[in-house]
């Protein structure tokens, strides 16, 4: 049994009572409040936690009162403000207090800046920020670990790389990630659907492996960089033939880049939590796709098997085998930047090392500990981020 499992189980033990924790109530934190709330859900629990206890009574009060109008607003919140994600200690404290079953990351360091456009214009990577990245997620964990807490954890943080750092590093992880993997999907179901005429793609079975940067470079330009992708649609259980080229082409759909952008990754989230509930409440078997899945570096499809006796996590290697995902997601995510890890360090690529000497003048390490992690992110936001927003 792997720890996720172990925590899936805890979470099964009480299942008609689960109180999610979300850490971080910007933009993510407050869609996905929302989506909770629509899902009139009485036996669910909300805490709200944070730095900022005026603000997030004011946020969490649009959404109750709004859910209140439509019928909806079946579930306890309670809100607490002593969470301070720069002090471990506080953290573990608001986990020992409340005890969570599931506890939802969506803090950001450096919120209302959106760094990933700044090294998609300047060098096409994203896998530069997974410092900064690791930083908060790590703290959590750090946190969860000190409360002895048995919370299943559900991270929004370039998952792709983050999670496999802690794990290579020793640390405790994440058990879930969202992202940009889970925004492929659907536009995928809406392209096939087009196509050959579905008029329900929502029953689409979709199986893809692959890792940040071609989740992105797929939903902004509609194509995957001349790498074929590991991608298996089938319908009412027979297996469609499809150009995937066109396929991909379509899945470049107009979006928004402001923060209207986070209904997806809240809706990440809450297609996560939903999964994770039918599972041990209904002892169904459902299919996700998760970024750092169970430590694996990119994007893979998982199985959450609730049917067992004993709930079982794992990825899904109906379609593909586990060494070819393995490799095109090693693909993938060596266009992003990251050549992979090895033990404590995260290891970035030499042509992402050059790329970013040429953009801002600066001169990344080839390999950063996770002990570096917080000196790495400081280089960042000084020799990289404010350079190019000033």
């Amino acid at each position: 049994m792997n720890p996720t499992e172990k925590r899936l189980a805890h979470c099964a033990g009480h299942a008609d009572h689960i109180k999610v924790m979300i850490i971080g109530l910007g933009s993510v934190g407050t869609y996905l409040l929302d989506y909770l709330y629509s899902s009139g859900d009485p036996s669910l629990e909300i805490v709200a936690v944070g730095r900022n206890a005026e603000k997030m009574e004011s946020d969490v009060n649009i959404v109750r009162i709004a859910s209140m109008i439509r019928g909806q607003n079946r579930t306890k919140v309670t809100i607490d403000g002593s969470c301070d994600l720069e002090r471990v200690e506080t953290v573990a404290a608001c986990i020992s207090k409340h005890q969570p079953d599931i506890i939802v990351n969506s803090s950001r360091v450096r919120s209302g800046l959106k760094y990933g456009s700044i090294s998609w214009r300047a060098f096409r990577a994203y896998g530069i920020w997974t410092p900064l990245a690791v930083k908060y997620t790590k703290t959590i964990m750090d946190a969860a670990e000190l409360a002895d807490s048995q919370a299943i954890v559900i991270n929004t943080s370039y998952s792709d790389a983050v999670i496999p750092w802690l794990k290579g590093a020793g640390h405790r992880y994440p058990d879930f990630g969202s992202g940009n993997l889970n925004h492929l999907i659907p536009r995928i179901q809406f392209a096939i659907g087009d196509i050959l005429g579905v008029a329900d793609p929502w029953n689409l079975d979709v199986t893809l492996a692959t890792g940040h940067f071609h989740d992105v470079v797929i939903s902004k330009e509609g194509h995957a960089e001349g790498v074929d992708q590991l991608l298996n649609i089938q319908y009412q259980g027979k297996p469609l033939e499809f150009d995937q080229a066109e396929v991909l082409r379509r899945c470049k759909i107009p979006m928004p880049v402001d923060a209207k952008r986070n209904m997806m990754n809240a809706s990440s989230n809450y297609q996560i939590i939903s999964g994770l509930l039918r599972a041990v409440r209904s002892r169904e078997r459902t299919k996700l796709h998760i970024p750092g899945a169970l430590g694996e570096l990119g994007g893979y499809p998982v199985i959450v098997d609730g049917s067992r006796d004993t709930p079982a996590v794992s990825i899904d290697e109906g379609a593909f085998s586990l060494r070819e995902m393995r490799e095109k997601n090693r693909q993938s995510m060596a266009l992003d930047g990251i050549e992979g890890v090895q033990g404590d360090d995260l290891i970035y690529t030499d042509g992402l090392i050059e790329k970013v000497q040429a953009a801002f003048g600066a001169r990344l390490p080839k390999r950063v500990s996770l002990g570096q992690a917080e000196q790495t992110a400081d280089f960042l936001v000084e020799q990289v981020i404010l350079k190019a927003v000033q």
